[in-house]
């Protein structure tokens, strides 16, 4: 590391010194909490093992001040006033271990969720600063908070601030005016149509959030540091829509101007940091920017959030590329410190492989959010993709094998090389064969649009790591059953990856049609008149991927809606790939199926039976999906023990389960 550079200097934040200028972000650590509101075992090894890697600051997941007005089904998330006592208990043992590696930990209190709230999560009707709609179901309409409730609000935030401090909290976060969350929908006119002192002007609006940090710092004292999560930018075009990174629109919510403008009032009153970034719900592929946003996305607003304030800025949107990471902080105009969410979840020990200049093997996220995001809004425990021992740290590691075995891994996609580390790291003796002059599978592919650099950069850390690991890898190498019998080695991992579904439509052979893998890798040729048949993620990635390179392109698809179809796709990386293929003005054809195909056209029918001839096709493109190659696998199943089929050979899903899969059997052989 060169002296000049500030990622590693120690900054301050009120009167409390922070080691260097990395802060893991709030992230929600649902499954992580305990039925009373505090953290459990698993939360707090969960923030234990970014500590240790070291992280100069860790902001935590969101906790309640309350479940009296805004009653969640527990457990959701930690409550601090729930049970204050069981609170201290499990929070003071987080504090604690934190602490003993050298970081700082914030906890991030949660004012509300109001219209944000997810039904299903709620034992009683949304709550709102006035009656307006509920996000996921519009039909509901929320209850206007009295003027009443909004001061035991105040209160609960003072009286959250207090325990805090008793568990060995260095500071707290306020949740937030930030991504359309309640105290954001009291400062934003769209969403708050009151009249009384927290509603009406400017001044009126922002009562809250004011009235809440004079609150904590009466209670806890003025050198206790209290941080604000904040939007510069709503990014709202309209209800339940969000507007795109080059789109012209206007705002609805709150516009840059806006945002300086309360940012010098929010400090005044007394806010020690910003923990800044853009977006609401409605645009809520900028709170949780997805693989389609740039990294470093939110740089041009805290710019110029630095511009209006002297009390520190922090920043994240996809900065876990070090060299970005660094270089923004050299540079000192859009950030005082950095803030890294999944790129910690993906590896935890970033901050230490950035400063041993040791980044080739920094395990890079995907930003895919089908582990961390996607699976928390499914109601499953907070994780990680390419990392499945995030949020169970302690009991899901890799540990030595007693027992060195012999190992064969046949396929070198993503769960080929998961296994091949995995059993290396065991202590196994592995030789892993792939039929092709290169590691990568699937991933080879995925990698070629620009806006999924990031599975190139995984792809790149698999080979690293089985170099570093030295695994025997033979490529340009087919393994035949009998190769198998003969070797007689103690496990056989199958890995053989899967292969395009090919539909029987007239015509399917005809010279114009080719896979969505074709097309990516450039192995045929594609016309400027593209139909890409299939509405998946594949498909829509494709469609989205040719519209970025100036083809004239439609997708059908049998089904009512895009990507509804097999696994769930986080929210935010779905209705930011909508709204970009309608912004590049990609046709598409819902409950429509492709009924004939000839050189130049093609014959869709409708789910009304009528028929429509499309001319002037170039190119028709098939995402309809993979089957799995395990024809292989089948034909030495009852001839030999421990052999096994994962990732796509066992059934296509996605990179996520092809490394879970991998992961779950090596650690245990």
């Amino acid at each position: 590391m060169k002296k000049t550079e500030k990622i590693f200097q120690p900054m301050m934040i009120g009167n409390i010194e922070i080691k260097n200028r990395i802060a893991m972000a709030p992230m929600g650590i649902m499954g992580l909490g305990t039925p009373d509101g505090g953290f459990s075992k698993r939360a707090i090894n969960y923030y234990v093992e970014r500590a240790k890697g070291d992280v100069g600051l860790i902001i935590t997941s969101v906790s309640k001040i309350e479940n009296e007005i805004e009653r969640f089904s527990m457990p959701s998330f930690p409550c601090v006033t729930m049970n204050p006592m069981h609170f201290i208990s499990t929070a003071s043992e987080l504090t604690e271990r934190v602490h003993s590696y050298g970081s700082k930990i914030f906890l991030q209190l949660a004012i509300g969720f109001g219209r944000v709230a997810a039904p299903q999560m709620l034992i009683d009707r949304p709550i709102a600063p006035s009656a307006i709609p509920n996000y996921w179901d519009p039909t509901v309409t929320c209850r206007e908070l009295t003027t009443e409730e909004v001061e035991s609000l105040v209160k609960k935030a003072g009286e959250s601030a207090e325990i805090a401090a008793a568990s060995g909290f260095d500071g707290v976060e306020i949740h937030a005016v930030h991504e359309g969350y309640l105290l954001d929908q009291f400062t934003i006119e769209l969403f708050n149509r009151r009249r009384d002192k927290y509603g009406g002007t400017l001044e009126g609006r922002l009562n809250f959030p004011i009235e809440i940090v004079k609150e904590i710092k009466k209670r806890v004292g003025r050198s206790f540091p209290v941080s604000l999560r904040y939007s510069i930018k709503s990014y709202i075009k309209d209800w339940n829509q969000g507007g795109l990174p080059d789109e012209k629109f206007e705002e609805r919510g709150r516009d840059i101007d806006e945002g300086l403008k309360v940012a010098k009032i929010l400090e005044k009153a007394g806010y020690d940091a910003f923990d800044a970034d853009g977006g609401s719900y409605d645009a809520w592929y900028w709170a949780h920017p997805p693989v389609y946003q740039k990294h470093g996305c939110y740089l041009p607003l805290t710019e110029k959030l630095k511009e209006v304030v002297s009390v520190p800025v922090l920043v994240a949107g996809r900065l876990d590329i070090p060299d970005l990471a660094k270089k923004v902080l050299n540079d000192g105009k859009a950030a005082d410190m950095i803030v890294i969410g999944r790129g910690l979840l993906a590896d935890p020990y970033w901050p230490k492989k950035v400063l041993r200049g040791e980044t080739k093997r920094i395990r890079p996220c995907i930003g895919c959010q089908d582990g961390c995001l996607g699976r928390i809004f499914i109601g499953r425990p907070l994780s990680c993709a390419v990392n499945p021992a995030c949020g169970r740290e302690d009991e899901y590691g890799i540990k030595k094998s007693s027992i060195s075995k012999k190992v064969m891994v046949i396929g070198g996609g993503v769960a080929g090389m998961e296994a091949a580390r995995v059993s290396t790291i065991r202590g196994h003796k592995v030789t892993l064969y792939e039929r092709s002059d290169k590691l990568g599978g699937h991933l080879i592919e995925a990698s070629v649009p620009e806006f999924k650099n990031d599975v190139e950069r995984l792809l790149k850390w698999y080979e690293n790591e089985l170099k570093e690991l030295k695994v025997n890898i033979k490529l340009d190498t087919e393994v035949m059953p009998k190769m198998v019998l003969d070797n007689k080695d103690d496990v056989v991992i199958v890995a053989t990856g899967s292969s395009p579904l090919i539909p029987a439509i007239d015509g399917i052979d005809s010279k114009n049609v080719i896979t969505a893998i074709d097309a990516l890798l450039g192995s045929k040729p594609v016309g400027n008149n593209v139909l890409v048949v299939g509405g998946g993620l594949i498909g829509c990635e494709t469609a989205l991927w040719l519209a970025d390179h100036g083809k004239s392109v439609m997708i059908v698809d049998a089904l009512g809606d895009l990507m509804i179809a097999g696994l769930p796709i986080c929210h935010a990386n779905r209705t930011m790939l909508i709204d970009l293929l309608k912004y590049k003005k990609v046709n598409i054809l819902a409950n429509t199926s492709l009924d004939r195909i000839s050189d130049n056209e093609v014959v869709i029918i409708d789910k009304n039976f009528n028929k429509k001839t499309i001319s002037s096709v170039d190119t028709v493109i098939l995402a309809t999906g993979l089957k799995p190659n395990n024809d292989f696998y089948k034909s030495l199943i009852g001839k030999i023990p421990n052999i096994y089929a994962i990732g796509d050979a066992r059934k296509p899903q996605n990179i996520m389960y092809s490394i879970w899969d991998a992961y779950e059997l090596c650690r245990e052989l």
